[in-house]
C-alpha cells in the first residue's frame, strides 16, 4: 500500500496496478480531470501535476513533473497537487495573472502552464521575477494556440505577487507547515504495490533490500525517475510485470566530493546534481539546461540515462570525456570500470544478471583542464542530440598534452574518437592541429542517417564542434552551441 496527500487529504492507494501513471490514476479513479493529457511521452507540459517533499529542514520542497510519464508508486509519502484544489476565490496570483494578461487560449494546456508557474511561484526567492528561471519553467509546456508573450507576462506579474492562502484552501499544503507533519508522519518503510496475480512495484528503502530483490528477481526492471521506462508502458502499450522503484534507496541518491572525485548516486536526479557537478565543470550546467525540460530534470535520474544505454543520451559523452568510473552494484557485490567500457553495443551494456547502477566517480579539475560540451538539436528545448560532443583537454605551454575526446550520436554506442585524439596530443592548440585532428575524425566514426540528422551533416557537425572549442578556449568560454549555428 502507499500513501500520500493528494490537495490537502491523505490518499491510501492498495492493489492497483503499478502500471498506472499518475494521470491515468486521476482522470480514471479519481476523476479529477482538470490535468490533461497531451502526448503521454512528457513532451507537451499538459499534465503538468505539482509534487512536494519535505527537506531535512523541514521546508517542503515542490516540483513540477509530467503526471503522464510518472508511476502512481512514485507518490508514497509525498504531496500530490493538481490545479483541481486551485478552485476558491480570489485564486492563485498564477491564476489572476494568467486571466490579466490574456495568456489562456484555448486552454487545453493552460492546467498544465499553470501549474508549471506555481510550482516556480511556490519555490521562489524573494520578488525578482528572474526572466531565467521563468522561461526554465515554461520550457515543457507547449501551448499550441502559440499565445507565449502574454503566458510569460503573466507570469512576470504573478512571481513578484505574495499568495498565503487560508487553512480552508485545498491547496494549504503551499503553506509547508500542517503539510508537512502529515507527510513525516507516512511511513518510511518499503512498500510493495500489486494487484493479485498481477503486476507488481517495489521500492525498496536500502541497498540491501535492493539487493535483495534482485538477487531473488533479477529479470525485474529498475524504475527510478520513469521518464524513459513508462514510454514502454503510454507509448507501446507494454505492461510491465515486475518493476524495482530505486528512487528512495538513500545509499543511491547522494551527491558528495570525496578527495579528488565527485561521486554522484545513481538515483540523484539531473536537478540534485545539476548545481554541484556544474561548479567543478562549469560547461555541464548549459547542456543541463537543455536536457530535457525541468519537469523531466525533476524526476530524470543519472543511472537511469546512463543504463539506458541510448547513444544519444546526454550525460556518458561528457563522463567518459572525464575518464568516470561506473560503479556497479548487484547480488554478488560491488564492481567498478571506466563509463567508456560500459556500453557494448546498441541498447547493450555491461551490466549482469542482477547488477545495478550504484554511483558516478567524476574526477575533479586539475591543472589546465578544460571541459567543453555542445549539444546539437532541431530546437533548444526539450529535445534529443543529433550529435554531442564533449571533449577534456590539457593545454600547457600552447600544447595539447592531453586530451579525451567523445561523442554521442555518431555511433551504436557513445564513444571516443581515438584517432583524432593521436592527431591532436602533443601538437600545438592551433587551427593547423585541429584541421588535422578533424581529417582524423573522419576514421573515427561512421554514423547513420535517420530523422535527426544525415550521415553527411553529423560527420560535419562533428568537426566542427572540436573547432568551436578552439574558438571557445581563445575566448575563455564553453558555451553550449545551437544547431542554428550550422544550419
Amino acid at each position: 500500500m502507499i500513501e500520500f496527500l493528494l490537495n490537502g487529504r491523505i490518499e491510501k492507494v492498495d492493489q492497483v496496478d503499478p502500471n498506472l501513471s499518475i494521470l491515468e490514476w486521476l482522470r480514471t479513479k479519481m476523476r479529477l480531470t482538470g490535468t490533461k493529457e497531451g502526448c503521454a511521452s512528457g513532451d507537451c507540459g499538459a499534465c503538468t501535476v505539482i509534487t512536494g517533499t519535505p527537506d531535512q529542514q523541514g521546508k517542503i520542497w515542490y516540483e513540477a513533473i509530467n503526471s503522464c510519464i510518472s508511476l502512481v508508486g512514485s507518490l508514497h509519502g509525498k504531496e500530490l497537487v493538481t490545479v483541481d484544489a486551485f478552485q476558491q476565490e480570489p485564486g492563485h496570483p498564477v491564476q489572476r495573472a494568467m486571466m490579466e494578461k490574456h495568456g489562456a487560449q484555448c486552454g487545453f494546456c493552460t492546467p498544465g502552464i499553470v501549474m508549471s508557474l506555481i510550482a516556480l511561484h511556490a519555490n521562489k526567492e524573494g520578488t525578482d521575477p528572474n526572466d531565467d528561471r521563468l522561461l526554465e519553467a515554461l520550457s515543457g509546456n507547449l501551448c499550441r494556440c502559440t499565445g507565449y508573450r502574454p503566458i510569460i507576462d503573466a507570469g512576470r506579474q504573478a512571481l513578484v505577487q505574495e499568495w498565503t492562502p487560508g487553512a480552508e484552501h485545498p491547496a494549504a499544503g503551499l503553506d509547508g507547515g500542517q503539510v508537512n507533519g502529515v507527510l513525516t508522519a507516512i511511513h518510511q518503510d518499503s512498500i510493495t504495490l500489486d494487484v493479485p496475480d498481477g503486476p507488481r512495484y517495489n521500492a525498496p528503502v536500502s541497498l540491501d533490500e535492493l539487493r535483495a530483490l534482485r538477487r531473488e528477481f533479477p529479470d525485474s526492471r529498475l524504475v527510478a525517475g520513469s521518464t524513459d521506462l513508462a514510454l514502454e508502458i503510454t507509448q507501446q502499450l507494454k505492461t510491465l510485470d515486475h518493476m524495482i522503484s530505486v528512487e528512495r534507496v538513500e545509499e543511491l541518491r547522494g551527491c558528495e566530493q570525496h578527495g579528488d572525485e565527485l561521486v554522484i548516486g545513481a538515483a540523484a536526479t539531473y536537478q540534485q546534481f545539476r548545481g554541484t557537478l556544474s561548479e567543478l565543470w562549469p560547461a555541464f550546467d548549459p547542456m543541463l539546461e537543455r536536457l530535457g525540460s525541468l519537469q523531466i530534470r525533476n524526476r530524470g535520474t543519472l543511472g537511469g540515462n546512463i543504463a539506458n544505454a541510448s547513444p544519444i543520451g546526454d550525460m556518458p559523452p561528457p563522463l567518459i570525456a572525464l575518464g568516470a568510473t561506473l560503479v556497479l552494484d548487484g547480488p554478488e557485490g560491488e564492481r567498478q570500470l571506466p563509463v567508456e567500457d560500459f556500453f557494448h553495443g546498441y541498447k547493450q551494456t555491461d551490466l549482469k544478471p542482477g547488477e545495478f547502477v550504484h554511483s558516478v566517480r567524476v574526477p575533479v579539475p586539475r591543472a589546465n583542464e578544460q571541459l567543453y560540451i555542445y549539444k546539437i538539436s532541431k530546437r533548444l528545448d526539450d529535445d534529443i542530440s543529433a550529435v554531442l560532443g564533449a571533449f577534456r583537454l590539457t593545454v600547457a605551454d600552447g600544447v595539447v598534452a592531453d586530451c579525451r575526446l567523445a561523442f554521442g550520436g555518431m555511433a551504436a554506442t557513445p564513444a571516443r574518437a581515438p584517432k583524432a585524439e593521436a592527431a591532436l596530443k602533443g601538437q600545438p592548440w592551433n587551427d593547423d592541429s585541429v584541421t588535422a585532428a578533424i581529417t582524423a575524425l573522419a576514421n573515427d566514426f561512421t554514423p547513420m542517417t535517420d530523422v535527426r540528422a544525415s550521415a553527411t551533416y553529423r560527420q560535419q557537425v562533428a568537426g566542427n564542434l572540436l573547432r568551436r572549442a578552439l574558438l571557445a578556449s581563445d575566448a575563455n568560454t564553453s558555451e553550449t552551441l545551437m544547431v542554428t549555428d550550422y544550419a
